[in-house]
């Protein structure tokens, strides 16, 4: 502790500016390395998400080598996937803030390798929605343990870019997996049984590499102070620093105020849910909004675009691909271009602008469809508008929950409103969505915009009336950890201090 102190501090906590130090580091290349370590994983998910979606029809098809039919693999399979995340979510999350974010975001990448590698081989419906449940199961592990480590590692001046970029790169995935498919589905190139199998190696493959990169991200250092492991947090941030400085080659600037914390033991589900919603209830009808509003919307597109583009549209089966690779660009350009802005404009008005924009856009893009003034061209490039903003939104909202919510708790509230959001809009999306769109009467499709487009509108109104303006501030001054000890009178943190 530092001898500037002004009093002695309470008997058995501990004072820290790990925070602070890790906030006011330059960017350099280390934090491009935890960046492509952990970030990557969205590239994965986009890609499992847009090979099933365009390749429903030729699994249907004779001579594919599995039994299985199109409403299958929209509605059921996919429900099942989306139902996987969401409990693998609750169950890597809540041992997330246990054991640490690096233990588990290593064994929730291998569950999800494993898996998808085995969907390669099904030969039944049964067995390829099975394979499908376990792969969610790992993508939703990734979500908490991910989300956490990246906002616990990243400075707050750019923590909004880097978390809606870093989100937002699924969408990179999806236009890989879009194009990935157009050759595939090829049948002189590869035979019906044999293409769709294929995709599935594509994303072993990626992810064997993304599991070697990341076996050299460290844990988070607010983790490790907050579990009683002090000296192992200090030794790793000043490790931190010194490669940081070196690779800026400049002299790092003083780090802001210290905390006082209290290590404590274990906190059971029900003592951390009752934390959360008595102590943050405006937030958690905050979390609930933002994430069931994108889940109804981008579950139902991803998995049922390429059902509307061949229903409405004649669009062959093998060509969905081109449509859809064009709808993942405009996704990945949402985040990328606006990114910036939710760290300099705010994250109110940013959350708020590009959900109710995004709802408004859906519902002109209803009504065009309604009247039978678009095309598969047209559709496509009103979607690719609307997701523009939403793909923002969307992001933004993984980005609210991590930070908004105390340390000790962080994986486990991205998991849960990860679980319940997509419980609410994730399943019964592709149910409803693709029990509409199959019908073959553009009324009944254009319910399904107008539904999409409600949810976004009445979220980005929630975030207007209640949203958090975090940006650019520590994560420690949004929600102060569990284990943090008041001050005592006259005091305050001490720049520069160590445990």
């Amino acid at each position: 502790m530092s001898a500037s102190t002004a009093h002695a501090d309470p008997p058995g906590a501990l004072r820290t500016d790990v925070p602070a130090r890790l906030d006011r580091l330059p960017w350099t290349r280390w934090h491009w390395r935890i960046v492509i370590g952990l970030g990557t994983v969205w590239i994965l998910d986009g890609l499992e998400v847009t090979i099933v979606g365009n390749m429903a029809g030729r699994l249907a098809e004779r001579g594919s080598g599995i039994d299985i039919s199109t409403a299958q693999v929209t509605t059921l399979a996919a429900a099942v996937y989306v139902a996987g995340a969401c409990l693998g979510a609750l169950f890597f999350g809540r041992l997330t803030d246990r054991l640490g974010r690096k233990k588990l975001f290593m064994v929730t990448l291998a569950v999800y390798l494993a898996a998808t590698a085995v969907t390669a081989v099904s030969w039944t419906a049964w067995f390829f929605i099975l394979c499908r449940f376990f792969t969610g199961f790992g993508i939703g592990g990734e979500y908490a343990a991910i989300n956490s480590a990246i906002d616990e590692l990243i400075p707050a001046r750019v923590r909004g870019r880097i978390d809606l970029i870093i989100n937002g790169s699924f969408w990179i995935g999806a236009a890989v997996g879009a194009f990935a498919s157009i050759a595939l589905l090829d049948t002189s190139l590869f035979a019906t049984d044999v293409g769709w199998r294929l995709a599935f190696g594509i994303g072993v493959v990626l992810g064997l590499v993304i599991l070697l990169v990341r076996r050299h991200v460290p844990e988070s250092p607010r983790w490790l102070f907050t579990h009683g492991r002090a000296e192992e947090a200090e030794r790793l941030v000043a490790d931190v620093e010194r490669t940081v400085a070196e690779e800026s080659g400049k002299p790092l600037p003083e780090p802001g105020e210290s905390i006082l914390i209290r290590p404590r033991g274990e906190r059971g589900f029900l003592s951390i849910a009752r934390t959360v919603t008595r102590t943050y209830p405006r937030r958690t009808v905050l979390g609930l909004a933002l994430f069931s509003g994108q889940a109804f919307l981008y579950n139902s597109v991803t998995f049922g675009y390429a059902v509307i583009l061949t229903t409405f549209f004649d669009v062959p089966n093998g060509d969905t691909g081109y449509y859809f690779a064009v709808i993942a660009v405009g996704n990945f350009l949402g985040p990328l271009l606006l990114g910036h802005l939710f760290d300099s404009v705010g994250r109110k008005p940013m959350i708020t602008g590009s959900y109710v924009g995004s709802g408004l856009l859906l519902f002109g893009t209803a009504y065009l469809f309604q009247q039978g003034a678009l095309s598969a061209v047209t559709m496509t490039a009103c979607w690719t508008a609307v997701l523009f903003l939403a793909s923002a939104g969307a992001s933004a909202a993984y980005l609210t929950v991590s930070e908004i919510f105390p340390l000790e708790t962080r994986a486990l509230c991205i998991a849960f409103f990860y679980a319940v959001g997509t419980a609410i809009g994730g399943i019964t999306g592709p149910l409803l969505f693709n029990s509409l769109v199959s019908s073959g009467e553009p009324g009944d499709t254009t319910l399904a915009f107008c539904l999409g487009a409600t949810l976004m509108t009445l979220a980005g109104l929630v975030e207007a009336a209640i949203g958090v303006r975090a940006e650019r501030r520590s994560l420690e001054s949004l929600a102060a950890p569990l284990s943090a000890v008041e001050e005592p009178a006259g005091t305050s943190g001490t720049a520069g201090a160590r445990p």
